[in-house]
């Protein structure tokens, strides 16, 4: 999709948003989410942070705080699904977290396709010299680069309501 077409253009009913400031983007995952931020002058993204925390709690406490530092106009989630475009289970789990994400901060908050974010992530990660489990504890955050960059090159969305 070039950014010249119109939302009417689009045949998945995406529509193109532009947010201007600071954004975090999101790599949700059951065990661990990436974190990213970027901003829309330069339109680059950079890894983050990983956060670990098994209960919703220690999860959304550690966002809060990522929120309150960067002071976001915007949050961008990566949405997962098969190659083919079909959901599945991560899904429409990564839908729910995002719908806390908006409800709990009131915040504009993005889905973004992820398809093969995990994988560019790596690769990313393997051209740094870093291969092997030792891209463990970077690749999703680097994966939420991914992500978050994706938005800024070609800002074809879903937005949570």
């Amino acid at each position: 999709m070039h950014r010249s077409q119109s939302m009417w253009d689009m045949p998945d009913e995406s529509i193109v948003i532009s947010v201007h400031g600071i954004l975090l983007g999101f790599d949700f995952g059951t065990k661990r989410i990436g974190v990213a931020v970027g901003n829309s002058i330069s339109c680059t993204a950079r890894p983050l942070t990983t956060l670990h925390g098994e209960h919703n709690g220690q999860r959304f406490a550690a966002i809060a705080e990522l929120i309150r530092e960067w002071e976001p106009s915007a949050l961008v989630v990566g949405l997962p699904c098969h190659d083919d475009g079909t959901p599945h289970e991560l899904t429409r789990l990564c839908r729910r977290f995002a719908q806390r994400l908006k409800g709990r901060f009131d915040l504009p908050t993005l889905l973004v396709d992820e398809r093969y974010t995990s994988t560019a992530a790596s690769s990313q990660l393997t051209e740094m010299g870093i291969r092997g489990i030792k891209q463990k504890p970077l690749l999703d955050q680097v994966a939420a680069q991914q992500i978050l960059q994706a938005y800024f090159d070609e800002p074809a969305i879903e937005q949570i309501a």
